[in-house]
């Protein structure tokens, strides 16, 4: 949560915020973050070490169900506040003017979905350890195959969210068995080709790069 309010007070004494800005601050704030991570790992011993190292890459070899309902429970109220805004987000994909034009706050809307998406991914990640690409991929293919409307796109993206990463830990502990891969060395392997080939077949990547 500090370093989403350090990404979004930086961006935005640099003038309006944008996604750009946001991003290229978001890539600094991380570097500061993964200094800290593996300074902590220097200075750990080797049970330690380990563990962070498993943290790192995601893992789900540590999770129960008390994890399970922790993070299921924080999802849903989360989920259940950011479907009311589902109309706002049709309309912020017309872009920022045309949603003010229809009566959406378009910068207040932008911090509370931000705040949202921190506390939901702070809490799976603060479980599971960081799990690359799935939150990038999956909004990207569901909006492919069911189109951009945020009722549906919503909740689609959390069934197959949960689907596919059930699919990937089960393919992290079949594939080196009886030692178990973490789970993020996977999402990444598959999941930055995926990402790329959809960054090639975006629009709005072509429309930005003219």
């Amino acid at each position: 949560m500090l370093a989403t309010w350090m990404v979004y007070m930086i961006a935005k004494s640099a003038g309006r915020i944008s996604v750009i800005s946001l991003l290229l601050v978001g890539l600094a704030v991380n570097a500061v973050g993964l200094s800290g991570t593996g300074f902590m790992t220097y200075i750990a011993r080797d049970p330690q070490a380990r563990s962070i190292t498993f943290w790192n890459l995601g893992t789900f070899s540590g999770a129960s169900w008390l994890q399970v309902f922790i993070v299921g429970g924080v999802a849903l109220v989360i989920f259940l506040i950011s479907f009311r805004d589902a109309r706002s987000l049709n309309a912020l994909m017309l872009g920022e003017e045309e949603a003010a034009y229809m009566g959406v706050n378009t910068e207040k809307l932008k911090r509370r979905v931000m705040w949202l998406n921190t506390a939901m991914v702070s809490v799976a990640t603060a479980f599971v350890g960081v799990i690359s690409f799935m939150g990038l991929i999956v909004p990207h293919v569901m909006r492919l195959l069911i189109g951009s409307d945020h009722k549906k796109l919503l909740p689609a993206s959390m069934i197959m969210g949960a689907i596919l990463l059930t699919l990937a830990d089960l393919g992290a502990r079949m594939i080196l068995a009886p030692a178990e891969m973490p789970i993020g060395i996977l999402t990444s392997l598959v999941g930055a080709p995926v990402f790329i080939i959809l960054l090639k077949n975006t629009d709005w990547l072509k429309e930005k790069t003219k």
